[in-house]
């Protein structure tokens, strides 16, 4: 019976597992990884349920009338499935052009499989069309750190260093639920008497736990982060030293947060003037102090001048690039870091390369063997793309990988209704997801447990995802998925599904790039139990800690970003006055594909529920535990209450790991973010009624 080192499947600590084959199932116990240090989740200690679970898919299924998405679907070899993907790509693409056929991907593929994915659909397919699930988390906070401080990776320091901070702002995050084991750092700093304020309309774990709750209305931290500053600047708590040696474009953010004094703040927010006092002051002289933020802040219209906005703030106290101190955003995805590293966004190439960019077009198409005139320019982001499906102009034939877009992508219903006008949908998943039973072709993919590759979790840590046992026998790994398909394309010579051959090709690929992987090898992975990018050449021993010696933009500096608050996209109004927000359980993950099939994680939780504070509930007649109807302009949704005196009374949440009559994505704002197209997902005007209807599950 052999040990096998690997990894949690889920979120992006990435924590630090063993894995032993036995019968009747895979033992599975933590590992003592430098991240998770022997702790795990219940969502970890219950991971390898999934690999011999009875819904597992074992065989290609097809709808048994080819062409019409209401015959059933039916097992088929893996020849037919793929002859009529290729059928139907050539006929699309022949009809309506090579951006016809594209890609959705996913935060939860290996970095060979991402990188993969985005090559195939330039490479093989030739088209633009391609995107991935994670528009719809890291966009907006990548994209404010992109322009501030010339590099996306989520937290620039290793996850042990939280325990150091003196001082914690904690924004829009609740690890306590969403990635349990991480709270290890944060209760130790805690023992060390270490102040954590956090901000969040509701009452969460986290939150329980802090020395300050600051609780704004959903849709107002960026006013909150601004008037922070503001104080910071009437009460001589910035760092005028770093500002002038390390920074550029101090006076616009001085001249912008001008009007945000702690009156006007109070009123927008709701958080008390001696509150948000108390909070600059503590970060200013309670030191070394970190800004942590995450979807709370970041999944709005303006998410990304949001992040922009504490980025200012860390900026301006000068907190980043010094020890234990600094600005970090908090990734979700099992490869959230990764997946948007390698080349699956609409405008992107390895190495986080901009495929706009003449140089990276250049480097890339020399790696990968062909004319850098044949890639193609940018496409649609995410939900721009799912909006077309189906329509002259847009994606005719989808291939969806790792992702569960019926149930996570805003405004769902529309999403839903789309999906069912493609010419054909290719769903490659290890369940039928929601996405997968609207599909024409349902591929079965390996598992985690049954395939080899890398991770980059949320540290930038890059590591080795090992396999335990084979995938049943007719199930393949994406990676063989996508040969297979090229092969029959007239382009297989580009592509291996050999993880390692992948591998090294990416590392060539980035060499150079902001995300350059050059230096590392599977080898370096094993014996340094993960390595740090950027790390260019295997002598280089990789880098645990960015910005201390400067920054990379042209000129070595950080960026302040001028930023205004302006209202979400949609706020109440007489027919809809509440406002919305979501967000995670802590025993389920994502959609709920893999999570909800799993007995001991449903068994707490067997269904979603709503929170409304008591004031609010008693206003329409609502007790604890009764059927209650959401309605927002886009559609319906139904959960159980949940009465709980710690949420704003102008606000209600609800989870989003469910569909059908339990979607809350039915609900959500398609608004988009102007500078990263992220949805806003987190604010929207909603109508509550109790009601006699189940829905769901």
């Amino acid at each position: 019976m052999t040990v096998t080192e690997t990894h949690c499947p889920y979120c992006a600590l990435q924590c630090g597992i063993r894995l032993t084959p036995e019968i009747p199932r895979v033992r599975l116990e933590p590992a003592e990884f430098p991240v998770n240090r022997g702790g795990l989740c219940a969502k970890g200690w219950t991971a390898a349920e999934l690999l011999d679970h009875r819904d597992r898919l074992l065989t290609p299924l097809v709808r048994k009338d080819a062409g019409d998405r209401t015959s059933p679907l039916r097992e088929a070899t893996w020849e037919e499935a793929l002859d009529r993907i290729v059928t139907a790509i050539r006929a699309g693409q022949e009809r309506y052009g090579p951006d016809s056929v594209g890609a959705f991907g996913g935060g939860g593929l290996t970095n060979e499989k991402a990188y993969t994915l985005g090559k195939f659909v330039r490479v093989a397919l030739r088209s633009a069309s391609i995107d991935y699930n994670g528009r719809f988390c890291m966009s907006s906070a990548a994209t404010a750190a992109n322009r501030a401080l010339g590099v996306d990776r989520g937290l620039p320091f290793p996850l042990e260093d939280v325990a150091q901070a003196r001082t914690v702002l904690l924004v829009g995050a609740n690890p306590a639920d969403a990635m349990p084991p991480s709270m290890q750092y944060l209760d130790a700093g805690r023992a060390e008497g270490a102040r954590h304020i956090v901000v969040d309309p509701r009452l969460t774990a986290t939150a329980k736990g802090a020395y300050r709750h600051l609780q704004p209305l959903p849709g107002t931290d960026l006013a909150l982060a601004n008037g922070l500053l503001h104080i910071a600047i009437r009460e001589a708590l910035i760092d005028e030293e770093y500002i002038r040696d390390r920074t550029t474009g101090f006076d616009a953010v001085r001249t912008a947060v001008n009007s945000y004094w702690p009156e006007r703040v109070e009123r927008m927010t709701g958080v008390p003037e001696a509150h948000l006092r108390e909070t600059v002051r503590l970060l200013a002289a309670e030191r070394p102090s970190m800004i942590l933020t995450a979807r709370g802040a970041e999944q709005h219209s303006n998410g990304t001048d949001t992040a922009q906005a504490y980025l200012n703030l860390a900026l301006a106290l000068g907190l980043v690039g010094r020890p234990y101190s600094g600005y970090g955003t908090i990734t979700g995805q099992g490869n959230g870091q990764g997946g948007r590293e390698h080349g699956q966004k609409a405008d992107q190439l390895p190495g986080y390369r901009r495929l706009d960019d003449p140089a990276a077009r250049a480097h890339v198409a020399k790696v990968w063997g062909i004319d850098p005139a044949e890639l193609p320019l940018p496409g649609r982001s995410a939900y721009e793309m799912l909006d077309r499906l189906g329509t002259d102009g847009g994606v005719r034939v989808l291939l969806v990988l790792a992702s569960n877009i019926a149930v996570s992508a805003p405004h769902a219903n529309h999403v839903i209704d789309r999906l069912r006008a493609l010419d054909l949908l290719v769903v490659s998943d290890i369940f039928l997801s929601e996405t997968a039973a609207l599909a024409d072709v349902v591929l079965p993919t390996a598992q985690w447990a049954e395939e080899e590759g890398t991770m980059t979790n949320l540290e930038g840590r890059v590591i080795r995802r090992r396999s335990a046992l084979p995938p049943p026998p007719e199930v393949r790994t994406d990676l063989r998925f996508l040969k297979d398909l090229a092969e029959r394309l007239g382009r297989g010579d580009f592509f291996s599904d050999e993880p390692r051959e992948v591998f090294d090709e990416l590392r060539r690929a980035s060499a150079g790039g902001i995300a350059d992987y050059a230096g590392i090898t599977y080898e370096r992975i094993e014996a340094e139990q993960g390595v740090f990018w950027p790390c260019p050449a295997e002598d280089h021993p990789g880098t645990p800690r960015l910005f201390a010696d400067g920054f990379p933009t042209p000129d070595g500096r950080a960026r302040f970003v001028r930023v205004e608050h302006r209202d979400p996209h949609e706020v109440p109004d007489k027919l809809f006055p509440y406002v919305l927000t979501t967000g995670r359980t802590m025993q389920q993950y994502q959609s709920g594909n893999q999570t909800r099939r799993v007995a001991a994680l449903t068994v707490s939780m067997p269904e979603p529920r709503v929170e409304l504070h008591p004031d609010l509930a008693r206003r329409h007649g609502i007790a604890d535990s009764d059927m209650v109807e959401l309605r927002s302009r886009r559609g319906r949704a139904f959960f159980r209450a949940r009465l709980n005196a710690g949420i704003r009374p102008d606000t209600v949440f609800a989870p989003f790991h469910w569909g059908g009559d339990n979607a809350v994505n039915a609900l959500t704002d398609p608004a988009l973010d102007r500078h990263s197209k992220m949805p806003a997902f987190k604010a929207c005007a909603v109508a509550i009624s109790r009601t006699e209807e189940e829905g769901t599950r």
